[in-house]
């Protein structure tokens, strides 16, 4: 971090002797502001890094954009005001908002960005500022995404098996006991239990009739022996 804020004071130094200018706007007060951090992947074409700035006091012309980047121990000059490599760095410019471009990201692209504000017209040692710094972090490609599409294909095509089997295995049953089978054995079962309970019913009228024939039977040796008993008493 120190060495960081000595390379930004030095910057700041080269900053006001590049842009160093005469004017009548001596009150003029620039504040820049930019994100703290930002990550991005490497699989993506291109990223984009905000700033914006606010004016109290300044003319109405338009200020110089200027984009810093920072190294391990050293700064590079992406943009004062023409970028070193139009095809790799572009700045996009609104209404005091400025951001820089960065395309064909590589994970040496991660270091810490800083944007800068000039109105040339003015010689306040307040109307050229610089923000304080963006921390853009490029990752490698994410090789988990892969596996996770994996995964779902691998599941995809298990639930698709599992399926198949199962109505596979309802044709085969559907075709192996048809409806109208299933229909005929249960009428077959129900016939079959209505000719036991029928059988059963015979059964015990059948019981029944030996019971009182048997029961008439006994009555008239009852009765036959007291015939004779009474006979012989006779």
């Amino acid at each position: 971090m120190a060495s960081f804020n000595k390379l930004k004071n030095v910057l700041m130094l080269a900053f006001d002797w590049i842009l160093y200018s005469a004017g009548a706007a001596d009150h003029c007060r620039v504040t820049v502001t930019q994100p703290r951090f930002q990550q991005a992947d490497s699989s993506m074409n291109s990223v984009s890094l905000s700033c914006s700035y606010s004016t109290s006091g300044c003319s109405s012309s338009q200020p110089e954009v200027l984009w810093f980047r920072f190294l391990t121990n050293t700064h590079q000059d992406l943009c004062t005001p023409g970028c070193t490599d139009h095809q790799k760095y572009k700045v996009h410019s609104s209404e005091k908002n400025i951001s820089l471009e960065i395309k064909d990201l590589t994970v040496d692209d991660s270091a810490v960005y800083i944007c800068g504000i000039a109105f040339l017209d003015s010689d306040s040692a307040h109307s050229k500022q610089t923000g304080d710094g963006t921390v853009l972090t490029v990752t490698e490609k994410q090789q988990s995404n892969g596996k996770l599409i994996s995964m779902i294909i691998i599941s995809s095509l298990l639930f698709l098996y599992s399926s198949a089997v199962l109505i596979s295995f309802v044709l085969y049953k559907k075709m192996m006991f048809p409806p109208t089978q299933n229909v005929a054995l249960n009428q077959s079962i129900l016939n079959n239990l209505q000719k036991i309970n029928s059988g059963r019913k015979v059964f015990q009228a059948i019981a029944q009739e030996l019971q009182k024939q048997r029961y008439a039977q006994r009555c008239q040796q009852l009765d036959d022996l007291e015939d004779d008993t009474v006979y012989q008493n006779r």
